[in-house]
């Protein structure tokens, strides 16, 4: 067989191809067996959807006969569709076929000397082989071969090729891949209000709303009791401040009973007894996972868990992580900016334990909090000492301007209002009753004193001078008194409410509520949904880590290679031999075909993030592959084998291959418009079907290291991405994959893994327009625009009768989908086969031969001759 001709492993959907020709050194298998038999179970074994079995198999055109056997053999497993190419001779002259090969099931395509001038044989068959693979131009060739004398034609053929540049081709992939998998990003912080809302409550520390009512601190516990005598206690300071700052407490008896720097005190040591209590749960249960032990330890210290609220699952997280995942994927991030969402995620929901919240414990009531609350503060009344002086003097003044009285009611007054401030400094609310605790004062009374002294006797002289009757006295000393009264009343108050506001009592309440608050969240989120945060942390990491690894195949993958632009599909030379990543190999050396659906542990690695409800795949064993045939090309050469490398490209940036056959015409573009973000499309929707089959595995052991099986996976969605970039520019679709786990959780991406109809056209992959093929369809049959494959000496043996051959018409499908303005193929005949895949467009007219020229060969020997 000759590699240079057959694809090395069957396209999906395509027809089979062998070749049963001279093998050379592929004469015999490593078993012993004949090399034409291995290639016919190679051949067998290949997957073809639906049951539809086509081979096309190449073959010496003077050994049809005596290979009967190997092609009954291709229908032993049911009916099988054969088009052979029988390569002959300029010498043949006959054809003798047996009854295997007559249509309606097979047909013969007669092929003379293909070797023209400056060209081997095998590149032409090469590009022959590729359309009549496709599945619709060999279905069609095969019906037009039934309607020809024998089921034997000619070929005569012209066709246009459709492909990149090898520069355009490693810049697509280069940027595809790197579109694919970003660059590397910090991971960031998480917010909840970019998760799911499963996820987002493990994020904002709130509460579910149905133990918004549940008692954390019941009373009878440590902790609530000593919850409950601090609020007491505050609330006794709070109320013995109401009592004495107005005229009862200066005046009054409240001033005498009230202890309001006793009541502090309890404050402080009631709280600081609160926290000890707290901070002995936080670290008699400081572990990562909540146990029935922990909530015992937790119920004696007074703190009482509930039932897990139905807000709150082990079992949704997976689901949700996985929504999120797929949603950030569908915003088009590539996957290492995924992976580092996830991981800020994965460290944001990672359980610390209740230990770890000491620290803001002792930021909301520590030992400095707890000292100022404590902290004994002065007592200041009677405001700037001037001031009262002169106020006092004043009010003394008017007092003693009655006549003669005047020199007692004036000293009087001022005496009245040092006695104020006295009294003031006496009833001082930082001082205990029992004078055990004071915190010192000052109230302005010698000022006062001095004051209501000196305008005393001012004012007596001034009401000699004046005289004023009784009753203009007698008001003057009563607006004096009042005066006097009323100011010591207002000092006294805004005192009491400074000296409040700087000993700042209530603050103990608000230190009450953000201790209970962390404490709710500590019960919430350390301990009742420790089990889930660590499902969740660990979850997000497997993928972070998962996603990480499969961008870091990617790149590998993509890297150019130094030996040329674009070399992404093996090396070719045989100093990389032993280096190139070959398919896994099938029986008796072939290479099977690969497809989404077999995705099993193969190659000996374990997946542990494989569902284990299947059965896995059998693994066959690899055989040895076969020994290198020689190549029909000169050394750097491109054979456009998906799976060969492309050569550095020519300094005209066209691939540099070998001339095309005289039938083949060959145009490049240099990519479209939509060529890079086809395949990033491709390569995400291979991803997530890999995500898919790790997220059951993922929900068991989210702790388990990344499989080997699953880099395997992005390799071959990669290889597999890259045969139809090489095959047909990307315009074929990847294979049709039903067999999601959950459609549902796919959303909107469910439609992109399945829904095949919405893809670009090929001039918008290409950028080539499909003017040229639509005017080749267009034209007038004649035969002089297709090339025979036969040389002159051999039109003697075809049928002169021109309604005798066969014409199909073939065109990829991609080539008029999506085709803005003017429509090209307007006038197009109804024949026209539309190919779902390829990068070849044209016209194959099957000739018929002289009824005397092919020869039926009804019995045989079983075996070859």
């Amino acid at each position: 067989m000759s590699p240079r001709v057959l694809p090395e492993r069957p396209l999906p959907g395509h027809a089979v191809c062998l070749d049963l020709r001279t093998a050379g050194a592929y004469d015999h298998d490593a078993a012993g067996g004949s090399g034409h038999e291995a290639a016919v179970r190679t051949a067998l074994d290949a997957p073809q959807p639906g049951g539809e079995r086509r081979f096309l198999v190449l073959d010496d055109a003077d050994r049809l006969v005596s290979h009967q056997l190997l092609y009954e053999r291709l229908s032993s497993y049911g009916p099988a569709h054969i088009v052979c190419l029988a390569v002959g001779s300029r010498s043949d002259r006959n054809l003798s076929r047996t009854l295997t090969l007559r249509p309606p099931a097979a047909g013969i395509l007669w092929l003379f000397d293909t070797a023209e001038d400056g060209l081997p044989g095998e590149a032409v068959l090469r590009p022959l082989v590729d359309v009549l693979s496709t599945p619709e131009v060999f279905d069609a060739v095969l019906r037009a071969l039934g309607e020809v004398v024998h089921g034997v034609a000619v070929p005569a053929v012209r066709v246009l090729e459709h492909d990149l540049t090898d520069e355009a081709r490693a810049r697509a992939w280069r940027q595809a891949v790197e579109g694919l998998t970003g660059p590397d990003v910090p991971a960031g912080a998480a917010s909840a209000e970019q998760v799911p809302a499963a996820l987002a409550l493990l994020l904002d520390e709130g509460v579910p709303r149905s133990l918004s009512d549940h008692r954390w601190l019941p009373p009878q516990g440590r902790a609530g009791s000593r919850l409950a005598a601090c609020d007491e206690a505050v609330g006794l300071a709070v109320d013995g401040y109401h009592r004495i700052r107005g005229a009862a407490g200066l005046l009054g008896d409240a001033g005498r009973t009230v202890d309001l720097p006793g009541d502090i005190e309890r404050v402080a040591q009631e709280l600081e007894r609160f926290r000890t209590a707290v901070a002995d749960a936080f670290g008699a249960a400081g572990g990562s996972r909540l146990t029935a032990e922990h909530r015992g330890v937790l119920r004696d210290r007074g703190i009482e868990l509930p039932e897990m609220p139905r807000e709150m699952s082990r079992a949704g997280i997976v689901p949700a992580l996985r929504d999120h995942t797929h949603d950030l994927i569908g915003k088009g991030l590539p996957l290492r900016s995924v992976a580092a969402r996830l991981a800020a995620l994965s460290a944001r929901t990672a359980p610390v334990g209740s230990a770890a919240r000491l620290a803001r414990l002792d930021a909301l009531c520590g030992p400095e909090r707890l000292r100022r609350l404590g902290a004994r503060h002065p007592f200041t009344a009677g405001g700037s000492r001037p001031a009262a002086l002169a106020v006092t003097a004043v009010l003394a003044l008017i007092a003693g301007v009655w006549p003669v009285l005047g020199w007692v009611l004036g000293p009087a007054v001022g005496v009245l209002a040092a006695g104020l401030a006295h009294l003031m400094l006496r009833r001082r609310p930082n001082r205990s009753p029992d004078g055990r605790i004071d915190g010192g004062g000052a109230t302005g009374a010698a000022p006062r004193l001095f004051g209501g002294l000196v305008g005393g006797l001012a004012g007596a002289g001034l009401g000699l001078y004046l005289g004023p009757p009784l009753w203009a006295a007698a008001v003057a000393l009563t607006v004096s008194v009042a005066a006097v009264v009323l100011l010591a009343l207002r000092d006294w108050t805004r005192a009491v409410d400074d000296w409040w506001a700087r000993a700042d009592p209530e603050e103990a309440w608000r230190i009450l509520r953000e201790t209970q608050a962390l404490v709710v969240t500590t019960a919430v989120h350390d301990w009742l949904f420790a089990e889930v945060r660590h499902h969740c942390s660990a979850g997000a990491g497997a993928i972070a880590r998962l996603l990480r690894s499969l961008a870091e195949t990617a790149d590998g993958d993509g890297q150019p290679d130094p030996s040329g632009p674009f070399r992404p599909y093996g090396r070719t030379d045989p100093e990389f031999a032993e280096t190139e990543d070959v398919p896994p190999s099938a029986p008796d050396g072939g290479t099977a075909a690969w497809s989404w659906d077999d995705w099993s542990a193969d190659g000996g690695e374990e997946d542990v993030w494989s569902d284990m409800d299947e059965e896995p795949d059998p693994v066959r064993a690899p055989a040895p592959p076969p020994p290198p045939a020689a190549s029909p090309y000169p050394p750097g050469a491109s054979d456009r084998d998906p799976r060969r490398a492309t050569v550095p490209a020519a300094p005209s940036g066209e691939p540099s291959s070998l001339p095309a056959p005289a039938w083949l015409e060959r145009r490049y573009g240099d990519g479209g418009p939509l060529l890079v973000d086809t395949l990033v499309a491709d390569l995400v929707a291979g991803t997530l079907l890999i995500l898919d089959r790790c997220w059951a595995g993922i929900e068991r052991d989210p702790g388990a290291a990344v499989s080997a099986v699953h880099e395997q996976r992005m390799a071959e969605l990669l290889d597999e991405t890259r045969v139809r970039l090489e095959r047909d520019v990307a315009a074929s679709p990847p294979p049709r994959y039903d067999g999601l786990r959950d459609p549902d959780a796919l959303s909107g991406l469910a439609t992109a893994l399945t829904d095949r109809s919405d893809r670009p056209d090929a001039a918008r992959l290409t950028g080539v327009a499909p003017d040229a093929v639509a005017r080749l369809l267009l034209a007038e049959d004649d035969p002089g625009r297709t090339v025979a494959l036969c040389g002159p000496e051999h039109q003697r043996l075809l049928s002169h009768d021109p309604l005798a051959a066969r014409q199909v018409r073939f065109v990829p499908e991609a080539m008029r989908r999506g085709t803005a303005g003017e429509d090209v193929w307007r006038g197009t005949s109804e024949d026209v086969v539309w190919t779902g895949a390829g990068r070849h467009a044209g016209i194959l007219r099957l000739v018929p031969l002289r009824t005397d020229v092919v020869h039926t060969v009804r019995a045989e020997e079983a075996g070859e001759r």
